[in-house]
Formats: structure tokens, sequence, C-alpha cells
């Protein structure tokens, strides 16, 4: 579940790029809009009542997951927006080591030598893509780096805030990061002047990014987390580091520099040597 939840947000890599008419702020309202609606209408399916109910009256840590969860969504989509697929993807990479440090002081988890190791191994990947990737290219952008960089700690800490707490249904928290983002992101667009409702192209494309890559992506994430623990689930979650610049290259005809290749295949080592050293 947790490789197969890096493989589904992959895609939306694609889609953000695609999307060429709308900015960040534009593209988030759209793609949020579609994992509100998504959420609610699995959730009338069950004859529940509203998840948003749940997401913003039962809690700070739901609150504080809603918000992780928002902060890691926003800068990524802007990092895909204003710097290359390739370098959005491996700087945000960097969730394994900020996962561990943040599980270890707020919930005392135990890091195994095995985990340990493949945080290391995948680590040693991430230099080799940062290293060798060209990081002063045209598409670069310093505050799309940077934004990347803060979406692996927004993703950290939604991550460690729901393993804190493995039982708890953590289903409202999409519905409830769509709400806080819809009106971030909408506020930001009125006052930058641009419309809401942009191309119906670039429309559906964010609305697909939500509903169906965010949605899966996110409930086959929240599911692992109940078995694995929190640095192991960042480990294993870097496929979407690997296929993001795969899509994106197939796509749009963005290249990715030999480095990136080189560094996604020792971080898919380390995933993959856990996943069976753990499991012998």
């Amino acid at each position: 579940m947790a490789l197969g939840a890096g493989m589904v947000w992959s895609f939306g890599g694609l889609t953000a790029r695609l999307a060429k008419h709308t900015d960040a702020w534009q593209y988030l309202v759209w793609r949020s809009v579609g994992v509100f609606i998504v959420m609610e209408l699995l959730n009338v399916r069950k004859r529940r009542a509203p998840l948003v109910g749940s997401a913003f009256g039962t809690g700070r840590r739901m609150l504080f997951a809603c918000g992780a969860l928002m902060l890691a969504s926003v800068c990524f989509v802007y990092a895909i927006k204003n710097t290359s697929a390739a370098n959005a993807a491996l700087l945000s990479s960097i969730t394994p080591l900020l996962a561990a440090v943040l599980a270890r002081i707020f919930i005392g988890e135990h890091l195994s030598r095995l985990t340990i190791g493949a945080i290391c191994i995948a680590f040693v990947g991430l230099l080799v893509m940062v290293t060798g990737s060209g990081a002063g290219s045209g598409t670069n952008s310093m505050v799309g780096n940077a934004a990347a960089m803060v979406s692996a700690l927004g993703f950290a800490a939604y991550m460690v805030t729901i393993r804190s707490s493995s039982d708890r249904d953590w289903g409202p928290v999409l519905p409830g990061y769509a709400i806080l983002t819809i009106l971030m992101c909408g506020a930001v667009t009125v006052a930058n002047g641009n419309p809401l409702f942009p191309s119906a192209h670039d429309v559906a494309l964010a609305v697909v990014h939500g509903g169906v890559f965010i949605v899966i992506g996110t409930l086959l994430f929240n599911a692992g987390s109940r078995q694995v623990p929190a640095a192991a689930m960042a480990v294993f979650s870097q496929t979407e580091t690997v296929f993001v610049p795969i899509w994106v290259f197939i796509g749009i005809g963005e290249r990715p520099a030999r480095a990136t290749i080189i560094g996604g295949a020792i971080i898919m080592t380390a995933v993959v040597g856990k996943a069976v050293l753990e499991r012998r």
C-alpha cells in the first residue's frame, strides 16, 4: 500500500505540468474541489455524516494533520509549477530524514538499523540527483526548490501525526485539508487578479488530480501507516520521487538528467531492499 500510494501520487506531477494556463493557486483550488467531492461522495455511499464536520470538530490533532497536508500539497504543486519536475520530486524526497527526526522527537518511535540503513541509502540517491541534475538550469527556480523542501517538511509532519494514533479514522483529513486549501488558494487567486474559473481543460486536469490520484494515493498511505512505522512509510512512498520525472518525460518530453535516473534507482533500491529484508 505504501509503494502504491507513491506510484498513484506521481501521476499528479504530469497533470500539473499539462495545466499550462493556470498558476499553482488556481490549479490547487480545483484540485481540492476534486478531493472534496470524491471523498464526500464515498462517504454518502457509506451513509455516514459529512466528513468535513469530523475534520474540524474532532480535536487539535486532526486539525494539525489537515494543516500539515495542506502545506505539503500547496508547496509541492507550487514547486512543480515553478521548477523542473525532477527537481521538485527529488528535493521533496528529503521527507524520510525529516520524518525520522520528527517521529523520534514527538512520538518516541524507535529506528531499527534496517530503517536507518534504508534512509541512508535513499539519502545517497538524493545527493546523486542534486549534485548531478543541473540545479542551475533554465527551468530551475530557487523559490520552487525551496517550496519542494517545505513540502517535504509538511508531509513528514502529516505522516508522523497519523502514525501517532494509528487506530484512528483519518479519512476526514482529506476533505478538511481540501476546504482549507480552497479558501486559502481562492483568496490568493482573487488577490492576484486571476479568475477562479480558468480553462475547462486545466480545470478537468486539476479535478482528476485531486479526485483520483490524491484520494486513492492518500487512502492507500493511511491504510499502510497502520502497520508500517513512520520512517519506513516515508522511504516506501519515495516511489513518487522516482516516477514523477518519468511521467513528465513521457507526457511532455522533459528529459531527466542522467543523475536523476541514477539517483532514482538508488532510492528504489532502498525501498525494495528494505521491503524484502523486512519480509524475511
